[in-house]
């Protein structure tokens, strides 16, 4: 995704986006087999890039958020690259060709991903699935990977998880969190580790392509670090082959479980099962700390974070941890905002579609919290959770330690073209208080605090350091 659709937006027209439900590469199966670089089309082969030319014009013009974009001149544009599909000799021809197409826009993140990439972010989990086992994710998963759906999710590639998370550091993928009881836990595995094999993946082979793929894209991490992770996923009651390297540098080869992910299991649309968490815990010296994992069960979550925030009013200061969060409701949003934000009509932005206007208005409590409020954020904070940070800190409130945010805070979709290679597309537009654009940019900490394999392996966590020393600091 190498070209000038990701260069600075023209801030008189929107931008595009990566999925706000975490709709990413690693979700699609490429059930065709495209023609490698270099070889000549086939008849039927070039048939397809038509196809899939005419399937890109379509859908900018229907679902592109302004109804004029380019009016009669896409049309022409149009006209004048069709011929040129026509006569392509090679894929490499012919996606370049879509390409330009996209490009006319001058917005961030409308593209094509290439099949061959498709390859390297899907995961066959067939070998790992029990005897007489079905798959967890059921009918949403089939709705979502068919290639005429707008929607799809990590979750697709099976929602059984070990109960570790990482990060790519410094190029390779390393554990940055182990769940309490989980079966990565019960195995050993260790924040600091490094993953060298998941299945038949591995990540010295795969990350470097992906990394250059996207290396002009504010979500590179999420789309990179997302692959990885789809590896470790798969049919719950099945396993996952894996090696790693601990702490003393050693290989270890484990097998390890895979359980049903924490939180409660919810459906939205067409979309597979999302499995949204809630953490609520006092850290030392009495700082409230409040993490989610996504930004779904409204009834369940918002319960929960209502009754923190009600318990942590007399706290010196509360830290709010959206690392990883791929975003979901905007009005959850809305809702935690309330705790923190003073005063009526203030909204942490707008978002537009071609048929409506969503006003991100802020609903303030009876009571809010006005102690130093800290939010932690990193390159796999997406959507709901760029908006929520990004609109706090627009708007004085907050103050964020970790890393840039992915970049992505609209809602769009990847969808298979007729070729088999990904296209992905944005439909709606947003604009945070004071006129910020996040999308293609990403909210950036006032405090940078990026993990570190050392301080991994020491038990630490830099940006939850950082920000309980900013804490204790304003008082």
């Amino acid at each position: 995704m190498r070209s000038s659709r990701n260069r600075p937006p023209d801030p008189g027209r929107g931008v595009g986006l990566v999925p706000l439900l975490f709709v990413l590469a690693t979700c699609l199966v490429v059930a065709c087999s495209p023609a490698p670089r270099g070889r000549p089309l086939s008849a039927e082969e070039r048939a397809l890039e038509v196809r899939s030319f005419d399937q890109i014009w379509t859908t900018v013009r229907e679902r592109h958020w302004d109804p004029e974009v380019y009016g009669p001149s896409w049309e022409a544009i149009r006209d004048t690259l069709r011929p040129r599909i026509e006569q392509a000799r090679t894929r490499a021809e012919s996606r370049a060709v879509m390409q330009a197409l996209l490009d006319t826009l001058g917005q961030s993140h409308f593209g094509i991903i290439p099949a061959d990439v498709y390859g390297e972010m899907t995961v066959d989990h067939s070998d790992r699935t029990p005897e007489g086992a079905e798959s967890a994710d059921g009918e949403g998963a089939s709705d979502a990977l068919d290639g005429g759906k707008d929607s799809s999710d990590i979750l697709t590639s099976g929602a059984g998880v070990t109960g570790l998370d990482l990060r790519i550091l410094d190029g390779r993928a390393v554990v940055t969190r182990v769940a309490s009881g989980s079966p990565a836990e019960s195995v050993g595995v260790r924040p600091g580790w490094i993953l060298l094999q998941a299945r038949n993946h591995k990540p010295e082979v795969v990350l470097p392509k992906l990394w250059e793929e996207f290396e002009e894209s504010t979500a590179r991490e999420l789309l990179a670090t997302s692959a990885v992770i789809s590896w470790l996923r798969g049919p719950i009651g099945g396993e996952v082959a894996a090696t790693f390297l601990d702490e003393r540098d050693r290989q270890v080869e484990l097998r390890l479980p895979l359980i049903e992910p924490p939180g409660k299991k919810t459906q939205f649309g067409n979309l597979p099962p999302m499995y949204a968490e809630i953490e609520a815990r006092r850290l030392p010296g009495e700082i409230g700390y409040i993490r989610v994992s996504m930004f779904f069960d409204p009834a369940g979550v918002m319960s929960a974070f209502n009754e923190a925030m009600s318990s942590y009013l007399d706290a010196p200061g509360v830290i709010l941890d959206l690392r990883g969060n791929p975003g979901g409701l905007g009005a959850m949003a809305m809702g935690m905002a309330g705790w923190f934000v003073e005063g009526e009509g203030r909204r942490l932005g707008v978002m537009k579609t071609r048929e409506t206007e969503f006003k991100f208005t802020i609903n303030p409590r009876a009571r809010t919290y006005t102690a130093p409020l800290a939010v932690l954020i990193d390159g796999l904070s997406a959507s709901t959770s760029e908006i929520l940070a990004g609109g706090l800190q627009g708007l004085g409130r907050a103050r964020l330690f970790g890393t840039a945010t992915a970049g992505a805070a609209l809602p769009s979709a990847i969808v298979k073209l007729p070729n088999g290679d990904g296209f992905q597309y944005a439909f709606a537009n947003y604009t945070a208080e004071g006129g910020a654009v996040l999308e293609g940019s990403g909210v950036v900490p006032d405090v940078l605090a990026p993990p570190t394999r050392e301080a991994l392996l020491r038990g630490e966590d830099p940006a939850l350091a950082a920000a309980v020393q900013w804490i204790h600091s304003s008082h």
